[in-house]
């Protein structure tokens, strides 16, 4: 976990890297829970049978499940000292750019583009890139807004 001592010591991040959080894998009961309490059961993510069958492939995860990590991700790899509370404020940008089966290790890795002083808060848009272990091309990329009051 990176900890900033100050809302100045995270904007010196600001153009560059503010952490990457550890590995995590995705399971099929995870895509499988997922696809249950969003009623997303498109076979492409539950029939692993059918998969095989039909693409000669594995499962995926759902990409907004992937989307759905980022929170926590964020959670157990930075934070900043002082701060009062936090609020996903939404995003800007976003694209899946690589399915994810199960059995994959993803991990976050957040940029700081940019942080603006908002009346009583501080606005953040960072660059989140969702990694999969062993490719080269992330699963996902959004551009992310966080809201840190102080």
């Amino acid at each position: 976990m990176k900890v900033f001592s100050s809302i100045e010591e995270f904007a010196a991040c600001k153009g560059g890297e503010i952490a990457t959080s550890d590995w995590l894998e995705i399971t099929q009961d995870m895509i499988n829970k997922f696809a249950e309490v969003t009623g997303d059961d498109q076979w492409i993510h539950v029939d692993a049978e059918r998969c095989r069958k039909e693409l000669g492939t594995d499962t995926i995860a759902h990409g907004y499940l992937v989307l759905s990590l980022l929170t926590g991700f964020s959670r157990k790899t930075y934070r900043i000292e002082g701060k009062k509370h936090v609020i996903n404020y939404g995003a800007n940008k976003l694209r899946f750019l690589n399915p994810v089966p199960p059995g994959s290790h993803v991990r976050a890795r957040f940029e700081l583009l940019d942080l603006v002083e908002d009346k009583d808060r501080w606005r953040s848009t960072s660059q989140v890139t969702i990694e999969i272990d062993g490719s080269d091309k992330p699963a996902l990329v959004a551009e992310t807004v966080m809201l840190f009051y102080l």
